[in-house]
């Protein structure tokens, strides 16, 4: 068949392919543990329900602006005021299928072919490929120390001639680990500097631990939000546990969020009418989930941490929020594709490597399931690469032994 170029180069999503396996073993009856997932355990919070039931109910269900309809806008606008102490009107906000459908719009609309777009290592497995099917070059900048946490003067250094773009995710999908005040406003400062865009994905912004408060862009981003280059992007996915819904939106300079709509209505129209009012809900809503999804979060963390640290030969850093850590497993294989296939074939345990992540030898490990999930998995992975592990262990009524040391 004859595809296109875009076609062939383009990878599809490891983590989603992950997530199709782990459904397919388990319709099986295998005794799958999966910490590779990025789904919180907790339910949709009941204001998002009523407000989407209640527009089902009407059977009044049908297009809206491609930018959002104005009650969810209006929910938005007032999120960004409160979280983020910055005034924005309707038309600087554009709600999309997702943060990844806001982000794919945003560089769409400010990249033209070939131009670049940077960012640290490890960074989330799309970034390379949505800024490729935007017709850029992705650069990915990896901190000289071997840390997860680039300086400012490195990230400097990749800014070139065609260099259009810097994106910053804090807390890090795949590390937790979130970037300092300094940083952030160095790169903002950067940005100014030289013109260029910068994208803050803020996923997981209030998902953080330790009694550490969200890092705003806007204390360092002074100029008004019309002349600005900075773009925050924002979801219910992961801080309400909405991941279905697939609404997420970004907050930009008028004239770039009129692009962005436009584009999106060529793309897919408006995002589907009951998740923008079941967004509206959530965000307009009681918010104590996401304070209690935090807790769970933070002493799930904790649990893995105590695990993980007790594991002989394994180097890891304590998140600051979101729900992953990212391990370093090379001292017992150095290819983090096969460690994962290895372990998935041989335990029934989900990980996701960390070469999609830009760095080899690291699985990235989930935190958002059950504390049993959390500490069978990790036992199960020990019992399967430390060779001072009983020679024999029980996955639910099955009996292994290890046979492969």
């Amino acid at each position: 068949m004859n595809l296109s170029q875009m076609a062939r180069t383009i990878r599809e999503s490891v983590t989603l392919k992950l997530n199709q396996t782990a459904a397919q073993l388990r319709e099986k009856g295998e005794p799958v543990i999966h910490l590779g997932g990025g789904e919180p355990k907790s339910k949709t919070p009941i204001d998002a329900v009523i407000a989407c039931t209640s527009v089902l109910n009407s059977g009044d269900i049908k297009y809206t602006p491609p930018d959002g309809i104005p009650a969810l806008k209006r929910a938005i606008i007032r999120y960004t005021e409160e979280h983020y102490g910055r005034s924005v009107r309707p038309e600087n906000v554009v709600a999309s299928s997702g943060a990844k459908q806001a982000i794919m719009a945003a560089l769409i609309s400010i990249l033209d072919p070939n131009e670049e777009v940077i960012y640290p290592v490890p960074y989330w497995v799309s970034y390379p490929e949505m800024i490729k099917l935007a017709g850029g070059v992705p650069v990915a900048v990896r901190a000289e120390d071997g840390s997860f946490c680039p300086t400012v003067d490195e990230i400097a250094a990749a800014v070139g001639q065609y260099t259009k773009a810097v994106i910053i995710n804090s807390p890090n999908n795949p590390s937790g680990v979130m970037y300092s005040r300094d940083f952030v406003e160095g790169v903002v400062d950067l940005c100014r500097r030289k013109s260029l865009y910068l994208i803050m994905d803020d996923t997981y912004n209030r998902l953080v631990f330790d009694g550490r408060a969200p890092i705003n862009v806007y204390d360092f981003a002074q100029e008004d939000l019309d002349t600005s280059r900075v773009i925050v992007i924002n979801c219910v996915s992961k801080m309400y546990a909405m991941t279905g819904f697939r609404i997420g939106w970004a907050v930009a300079a008028r004239e770039l969020a009129t692009a962005m709509a436009t584009i999106q209505g060529q793309q897919t129209s408006g995002p589907a009418t009951p998740s923008q009012w079941a967004a509206a809900g959530a965000l307009n809503g009681i918010q104590t989930s996401i304070d209690a999804l935090r807790v769970t979060l933070e002493n799930n963390r904790n649990v893995l941490m105590e695990r993980l640290e007790a594991f002989p030969g394994i180097r890891v850093t304590k998140p600051d929020g979101a729900f992953y850590t990212f391990p370093d497993f090379s001292n017992y294989m150095k290819d983090s594709k096969k460690l994962a296939e290895f372990l998935l074939e041989k335990v029934r345990v989900v990980t996701v490597p960390g070469v999609e992540f830009g760095m080899e030898g690291h699985l990235r490990i989930s935190f958002c399931g059950t504390i049993k999930e959390i500490t069978e998995g990790i036992e199960r992975i020990r019992w399967a690469l430390d060779p001072t592990s009983p020679n024999e262990i029980y996955i639910g009524t099955r009996r292994l032994v290890r046979d492969w040391m």
